[in-house]
């Protein structure tokens, strides 16, 4: 029997739905088709993107073709409700074994980052990228810990609580040679 190779495959989430006070506006229109592309082509499929301030401004700038838009009334407490939305809209795709979670204002993180990542998926993965040690983004979760990352998330800390408990259990993927951490917070 022929193995079934949507089994194991790695959703990529996009968070996008913040107002980016900071930085002046909405950073989903200027950065989104930059963070789908580096998922994209990271070999993550599907695409989720979670939208909310700047949402209309997003689909006008960045063809959104293919990608599982979803659209966070919430977005203004913070990233929290949108990790749970983009989860719980995976976790209702066919075999997705684990969410390749990415932030929309961080431009530096390449495809060959996520490559890297992806290849520690499987369903009870829990990775990070780190740059020169230091832990980053993207970070990927396996399925088996959706629903507890999704329910310890607060406020904009969205699974950094969880990763701190399941601290012995997350690998952390070095990335500085492939990619940047930094993440854009002023224009």
């Amino acid at each position: 029997m022929k193995p079934d190779s949507t089994a194991n495959r790695v959703a990529g989430l996009v968070l996008a739905a913040g107002a980016g006070r900071r930085y002046g506006g909405p950073k989903a229109p200027v950065f989104l088709g930059q963070a789908l592309r580096a998922l994209r082509d990271g070999g993550c499929d599907p695409l989720i993107a979670v939208l909310g301030a700047g949402a209309r401004q997003a689909r006008s700038a960045v063809d959104l073709a293919g990608v599982h838009v979803v659209d966070n009334p919430y977005w203004a407490g913070g990233m929290a409700s949108s990790l749970r939305l983009g989860i719980n809209t995976a976790a209702g795709l066919p075999g997705i074994s684990a969410v390749c979670v990415h932030l929309v204002d961080m431009p530096g993180v390449t495809a060959a980052a996520v490559a890297r990542l992806r290849a520690h998926a499987h369903p009870s993965c829990l990775a990070r990228a780190c740059y020169d040690g230091e832990p980053g983004h993207p970070v990927l979760l396996g399925r088996d810990h959706w629903a507890e990352a999704a329910a310890t998330a607060r406020g904009d800390q969205g699974a950094r609580a969880y990763l701190r408990l399941r601290a012995d259990q997350v690998s952390s993927i070095e990335c500085a040679d492939v990619a940047a951490g930094y993440d854009i917070d002023e224009q």
